[in-house]
């Protein structure tokens, strides 16, 4: 029924003397394996952890510098810049940074650049603006590792700079009093993974130790946890240690934004999951600095009073419905250029544009088109003669080493494996794509290109009991680096007709062994007209509890499917 194939990971002993040593089904046991976890105590830390599994903020390079030269800012005060981001990991950095150094008696200001009219990032123009505020201490979050020039131009007017970020440097870095970013090469940090709003917290976690008020540390977690789910960071180590514990708090919130915005997501009083961030918390943030409101967002989370909140909360919404037509537009009108010229079928890493594309919401449209034709997508909008562009990767196919390696045709660019940003005349995208597309075709074979469905375990449905699924939820939360468990459950009947949800998705009913599991394929409305009642199939699916008048229910989410047995499309792992 398509053209994937799963990778089936083989049992070992080491799953069932882990399971044995601690209480777990083997079939749990065998996902912590997949995920390299094969010693009981690294296990028990893995599902048990606590915030003490912290490491000391001390050990990134550059943050006693940091440190020191923001007390003796406070202590002096003097007025600090911060320097943010217009995506969610920049726009909460710069709300909890804000919020953390008013607490210690800070004079304090913020500036945000506009996506559509400034680009990312600090460039050397700004500092007219930290001259016009007075500041003489700038922090970057969530950028600054590229600012050379404006560092430059920073210390000549005798301003001092301080940059957090996480994103991979250039050739040369930024003069400044220090850096802290775990993905520098040279730098010793433990975890490398951490978003923009992790370094900004390890900053925090330092101030606060030091002034004696780590007592508020949990409190940023919140914060600290959206921002990781909304950059897709790497849910391992610290980051997921920070989002279990963000995910638990945001269960509990006295922030009058915060809370209005979870209202309008429809999450009140509800447990909260790394999908009620990743859509619904998250693009409501996003749409603010996507469309050019950025401090709508900001705003929300220092205001007080309930009816702004209110307001601005409305703000976010709308702005959120705009960016989902505009973005819905946009792939409809790209997906149908790339199947009526055949573009999947004839480039193996497709680049398009178009001057009424939408700056700002490019880089979701590039993620919708990479998974649908499983290859990586650059698409470009076009203004006064430049190509602005943004993309997004498959797993076996590094981006940002592909723009590295033609780098001659760029003016700008940036990012990581799997999401980049570059800028360019308009007259060199002909050369760029040429260029591009003869580094894929050397560095991209075709047989990465087949859609890959990596299964964790076999399992019958009669297996799914609650308490498989209590256990389960050990290993949360998922994403990136952790993902969500998929179980293979093979000849299993669907057991009534086939429905379609809202004309764009899935509802099959499915039985085996007694067991019957509702079954939802998301985005795959085809399922519910090429399947029948009786047929029997073999399911790769994932677990998930929803809530339904008061009671908790367990479905089954369908990664994919075949009519059984589809054992040739299955290979070991």
């Amino acid at each position: 029924m398509n053209d994937s194939v799963w990778i089936l990971s083989s049992p070992t002993h080491e799953a069932e003397a882990l399971a044995s040593g601690l209480s777990l089904p083997v079939e749990l046991a065998h996902i912590l394996i997949n995920r390299g976890i094969r010693q009981v105590e690294e296990a028990h830390s893995f599902l048990y952890g606590s915030l003490q599994n912290l490491h000391d903020p001390y050990l990134m390079d550059g943050m006693k510098e940091a440190v020191d030269r923001i007390r003796r800012a406070v202590s002096s005060g003097e007025t600090i810049m911060i320097f943010g981001d217009f995506d969610v990991d920049g726009i909460l950095s710069v709300v909890m940074l804000t919020k953390a150094l008013q607490i210690l008696g800070a004079k304090v200001d913020y500036y945000v650049p506009e996506r559509l009219k400034d680009g990312y990032g600090l460039k050397e123009k700004h500092i007219d603006i930290v001259l016009e505020k007075k500041a003489t201490l700038v922090i970057s979050v969530d950028c600054g590792i590229k600012a050379t020039e404006f560092a430059s131009r920073a210390a000549v007017n005798g301003i001092d700079f301080i940059v957090t970020d996480h994103h991979l440097p250039g050739l040369s870095r930024p003069k400044a009093v220090a850096i802290l970013d775990p993905s520098m090469k040279e730098c010793r940090y433990p975890d490398r993974d951490l978003a923009g709003v992790g370094v900004v917290f390890k900053l925090i976690q330092a101030l606060m130790e030091a002034n004696g008020r780590s007592e508020t540390l949990p409190h940023y977690l919140k914060l600290v946890s959206i921002g990781t789910i909304a950059d897709v960071a790497t849910l391992r180590g610290e980051n997921r240690l920070m989002v279990k514990f963000g995910l638990r708090g945001l269960e509990n919130v006295t922030n009058k934004g915060l809370k209005s915005l979870m209202n309008i997501c429809g999450l009140k009083g509800k447990k909260i999951s790394v999908g009620d961030v990743g859509f619904r918390i998250g693009p409501r943030i996003n749409a603010a600095g996507r469309l050019g409101m950025t401090d709508s967002a900001i705003q929300l989370f220092f205001s007080d009073e309930v009816e702004n909140c209110r307001s601005l909360v409305q703000v976010l919404d709308k702005l959120n419905k705009k960016r989902q037509l505009i973005e819905d537009k946009i792939y409809r009108e790209a997906s149908r250029f790339i199947q009526e010229n055949a573009l999947d079928s004839r480039y193996r890493l497709l680049v398009l544009g178009c001057e009424r594309w939408h700056r700002g919401v490019i880089g979701i449209v590039a993620s919708k088109l990479k998974d649908y034709f499983y290859r990586p997508v650059i698409l470009f909008t076009y203004d006064n003669g430049r190509a602005i562009g943004s993309g997004r990767s498959i797993k076996d196919f590094s981006l940002i080493d592909c723009l590295d390696a033609n780098r001659h045709c760029l003016e700008s660019y940036g990012g990581h494996k799997l999401a980049v940003g570059c800028e360019l005349p308009h007259s060199g995208l002909s050369e760029l794509k040429a260029s591009i597309n003869r580094y894929a075709m050397t560095y991209l074979p075709l047989k990465d290109l087949r859609r890959k469905v990596f299964i964790d375990s076999k399992i019958s449905l009669s297996s799914v009991s609650s308490v498989f699924i209590d256990k389960l939820s050990l290993l949360a939360p998922f994403g990136v680096g952790n993902p969500k468990p998929k179980f293979l459950s093979q000849n299993v009947e669907v057991a009534g007709i086939p429905r379609k949800l809202k004309g764009r998705h899935s509802k099959i009913l499915v039985k085996q062994g007694g067991a019957v599991f509702e079954a939802l394929g998301w985005g795959r409305p085809d399922w519910a007209d090429s399947l029948q009642a009786g047929e029997r199939l073999d399911l790769v699916f994932s677990l998930e509890k929803n809530e339904y008048q008061g009671e908790e229910r367990t479905h089954l989410v369908i990664e994919d499917l075949d009519r059984s047995p589809a054992a040739e499309k299955i290979i070991p792992g």
